[in-house]
């Protein structure tokens, strides 16, 4: 007689094997949460809205109330410059300068290397014998200088603006072949002898001086006045947005908004604010645009936004001139304004003058 099978037997097997596996899906889920680690809980969004980008919930709600929680942001100045947004700049597009962006290969420094001191006692003397010292040693030889044009003068160290036109330095093929371009830099300056001088020779030149009375003027066929100011830094945000036509600019945001790659020469008599621009010119990396420079030093006041002990400004100055060497620049003129008060930093020691000319070639210049 065959044995009946009990009702519900097979049913019960079937759930114990569904239950097991359920145990084991868990246990699986749990080990593959604890090794992925807790994550952040999925933003929803409302009915009819499309999913909110990531970070979104991190933005403060238009209108938000004063005084609410806000996130605490740090500006930091960039290497690269924006190109202008439609077209436009601060800076009205003269006839003579095109209005082209220029990419920023090179971060920027955020300070230069300061040299070693003089001495072991940090004293002003150590520090003003070695600088008055180096700025007299003229770097490179040059044999053919002139003041403002090919016609080489016969006594040039007695005068205090010069160019350097050996061949192997390129500015004089640069001049024959129309395809110079010169920056002065001044601030209310009359004498403008050497500009014309280098214009009525075929160079472009470019005077930017904040006592001009109109924006850009064409003052003849190559010489161009701009009511600019040349600063170590740039208008803050907030301020150009209210003055769009601000004129104030750092060097390297003048070649960008008149599409200039190269500057032959660079001259400068900036009142003691050459201190800082050449400083901004070094750390923005804005030196290698440039074939020579032509700058008159001032030495009777550390300078604007200069600061320390006398010792240690000079020092800074040192430095600075020291960071030109490191960049290829030599000196190959120096001049000695004696027509100027005899101090230095306030002092007459070393029978220094409280105003050079200085001239520097870019030895790697094409």
């Amino acid at each position: 007689m065959a044995r009946e099978r009990l009702p519900g037997r097979g049913c019960c097997a079937l759930r114990r094997c569904l239950l097991a596996a359920a145990l084991l899906l868990g246990l699986r889920l749990c080990a593959e949460l604890q090794r992925a680690g807790p994550q952040p809980p999925a933003l929803s969004s409302p009915p009819g809205q499309a999913p909110r980008p990531p970070g979104s919930h991190l933005q403060p709600a238009p209108g938000q109330l004063r005084g609410a929680s806000r996130r605490q942001v740090t500006y930091v100045r960039s290497g690269r410059r924006a190109p202008a947004r439609g077209g436009r700049s601060g800076t009205p597009e003269p006839g003579c300068c095109a209005l082209r962006g220029r990419p920023r290969l090179k971060g920027p420094r955020w300070q230069i290397d300061l040299q070693p001191w003089a001495g072991p006692a940090r004293s002003l003397d150590e520090e003003a014998l070695r600088f008055l010292r180096y700025i007299s040693t003229i770097q490179i030889a040059c044999d053919h200088m002139s003041t403002d044009s090919l016609a080489t003068d016969s006594s040039p160290t007695e005068k205090p603006w010069l160019v350097c036109l050996d061949d192997r330095f390129g500015l004089v093929h640069q001049i024959r072949n129309k395809q110079c371009r010169l920056y002065s830099l001044g601030l209310g300056s009359d004498d403008t002898h050497f500009e014309v001088g280098m214009a009525s020779s075929g160079c472009e030149v470019h005077r930017f001086d904040p006592s001009v009375k109109s924006a850009h003027v064409l003052e003849s066929e190559h010489l161009w006045y701009h009511r600019l100011s040349i600063d170590w830094r740039d208008p803050h945000p907030a301020v150009a947005a209210q003055k769009p036509y601000s004129n104030t600019r750092k060097l390297g945001t003048i070649l960008n908004e008149f599409g200039h790659h190269k500057i032959d020469v660079l001259k400068a008599d900036l009142e003691s604010a050459e201190w800082k621009v050449l400083e901004n010119l070094i750390l923005e990396d804005v030196l290698e645009q440039i074939g020579q420079l032509i700058f008159e030093i001032h030495l009777h006041w550390p300078g604007f936004e200069v600061s320390g002990s006398d010792s240690s400004v000079v020092r800074f100055w040192y430095s600075l001139l020291k960071e030109l060497e490191l960049q290829d620049f030599r000196l190959f003129h120096s001049y000695k304004d004696l027509s100027k008060p005899q101090l230095f930093l306030k002092k007459d020691i070393f029978n220094a003058s409280s105003c050079y000319t200085l001239g520097w070639v870019n030895t790697r210049w094409k």
